[in-house]
């Protein structure tokens, strides 16, 4: 179990999450709040940094829905291979059974000091009533919903404090590969679209949600919510719901993506 004290040394972290953007922005907030951060694109590289040595984690935050090796058998792995305090994350709610299997769960957007509070309750459990920390217990919960219309592009709150965290240089960078993974965001949802797969246009604005939301660009987090939500499905075809290509939604997402590269230009001029 987790010690903590006010000059404890913080923990290394196995960061894994699927969503490049997101696990991008997690890694560089944790690291500049003085983490040491290890990350692994999938369950399966994860395994293997821990069957490497590469990494001997005494926190893992898991995306909690990811292609492949993802959810409570992930954990049984991880569990397998290391004692470290498992913590879920995701854009949304974590299924049940993850949130009752892991140490906790947080939801993405979070920041460091959300990480440090849910480790301090882990590590203190007599001063957390209930059961593990889930999502019942989600220092997160009670953030206000993104606005519905007229957001700005990105949050100044969020653009300020990763300022103050990192060089400028590499705050430009965060967003530019935002801007570059909802292109090919939107690629992929034309073929999924195309398809039919309701289930892939789903995960990809799950993906779009969350790599977003850490990062504070409201406009397109919003949008990825709204897909996950099932904004693209547009009633029935023989009884079973179908995708629509021409949804408002879409062309939204890319008056979203070209309003952050305006904002490239305004805030990081060459």
């Amino acid at each position: 179990m987790l010690n903590f004290s006010d000059d404890r040394q913080l923990p290394t972290v196995l960061l894994i999450d699927d969503d490049f953007v997101s696990r991008e922005v997690t890694a560089t907030v944790l690291t500049m709040s003085g983490y040491t951060v290890h990350t692994a694109a999938d369950g399966a590289e994860s395994l293997k940094l821990l069957a490497d040595g590469a990494c001997v984690p005494e926190v893992i935050l898991m995306d909690a829905q990811m292609p492949g090796l993802s959810g409570i058998g992930l954990i049984g792995e991880l569990r397998a291979r290391s004692l470290a305090t498992i913590v879920a994350i995701s854009g949304s709610c974590a299924p049940g059974e993850v949130a009752a299997a892991a140490d906790g769960f947080l939801l993405k957007p979070f920041g460091a000091e959300d990480l440090d509070k849910l480790l301090k309750e882990h590590a203190q459990p007599a001063a957390v009533s209930g059961a593990p920390a889930g999502i019942e217990n989600d220092p997160s919960a009670e953030r206000k919903p993104l606005p519905e219309s007229g957001e700005q592009v990105v949050d100044v709150e969020t653009l300020a404090q990763l300022r103050e965290m990192m060089p400028e240089a590499k705050v430009r960078e965060i967003y530019e590969a935002i801007v570059a993974d909802l292109g090919r965001r939107l690629d992929a949802l034309q073929v999924a679209i195309a398809k039919d797969d309701a289930a892939e246009v789903r995960r990809l604005g799950h993906a779009i949600k969350g790599g977003c939301g850490m990062a504070g660009a409201l406009e397109a987090a919003r949008l990825g919510a709204a897909i996950e939500a099932g904004a693209l499905e547009t009633g029935s075809k023989g009884g079973v719901n179908h995708l629509d290509n021409r949804s408002p939604v879409l062309s939204d997402l890319r008056a979203a993506t070209h309003n952050l590269k305006r904002m490239l230009k305004t805030e990081f001029p060459a």
